[in-house]
């Protein structure tokens, strides 16, 4: 007669860990992925974040999204949050390396860097650029203004040229007004970036504002001084291509 085997089959009770290993690992690999796209420029990020967003939708996570999506399984305001983020961390690099590169100029009182709701200000004075009633740049301020492009070229903003003045009227040979005096410095500077620099056009604007947007009063020479000035504004909204609504990386503009 055949003896029974009495031993039963184990009963596995811990398979749940290959599961959860296989969601470990993916999201390690998901958090890889962002990390290694944190320092990429702000086309690439919205790419990734469409592609995330499109397949979270198609396995109902987001339920519901694509009501109010212009885009089918799009969230608008998850691409705006992953999109507006590089804007204001690449403009506190830019400050941080232009107070350092403009030391000199800052403790001279011929420069100023300051953030402002369009983004960021470099304040390029007449005392240290320009000589009275003129528009041509100095020689001695050519070396400062090389370091200013230099940091702008590496950063993919739009750029505006703002000539101001102060309060008192101006008549010579050259300018009959302030803002003739102002428009004239403004595009100076933007033909110099152009010519000398290579500065993309499509990046840049200019305007004079003559004595209208003063940053002291004009009532003491030292207000008036701060009034005479060329504003180098960094827009916080990085160039697009026209149509597109996409950056421009260095090798499409070229």
């Amino acid at each position: 007669m055949r003896r029974r085997n009495k031993s039963e089959a184990h009963s596995n009770h811990e398979r749940w860990l290959v599961s959860y290993a296989d969601f470990i690992t993916l999201l390690f690999a998901f958090f890889v992925v962002m990390y290694s796209t944190a320092q990429v420029d702000k086309q690439k990020v919205g790419k990734l974040a469409l592609s995330i967003q499109v397949a979270f939708d198609q396995l109902g996570v987001f339920p519901g999204s694509a009501a109010s999506s212009p885009t089918p399984g799009v969230q608008p305001s998850l691409i705006e949050k992953i999109q507006s983020a590089p804007n204001a961390e690449d403009l506190t690099s830019l400050q941080i390396e232009l107070e350092k590169s403009l030391k000199l100029e800052i403790l001279r009182n011929e420069a100023a860097v300051r953030s402002v709701p369009d983004g960021l200000v470099i304040s390029l004075r007449e005392v240290g650029f320009f000589d009275s009633g003129s528009a041509t740049m100095q020689a001695r301020a050519k070396d400062a203004f090389s370091r200013i492009a230099a940091l702008l070229l590496r950063y993919p903003h739009r750029v505006r040229i703002e000539g101001h003045t102060d309060n008192r009227p101006i008549h010579n040979p050259q300018f009959a007004s302030n803002w003739q005096l102002s428009s004239a410095r403004a595009t100076e500077l933007v033909q110099l970036l152009i010519n000398e620099y290579e500065f993309p056009p499509e990046r840049l604007s200019a305007a004079g504002y003559a004595q209208y947007h003063p940053v002291a009063s004009n009532d003491s020479a030292e207000g008036r001084a701060q009034n005479r000035r060329v504003d180098v504004v960094v827009l916080g909204n990085q160039v697009t291509a026209p149509g597109m609504g996409g950056i421009l990386s260095k090798a499409e503009r070229q």
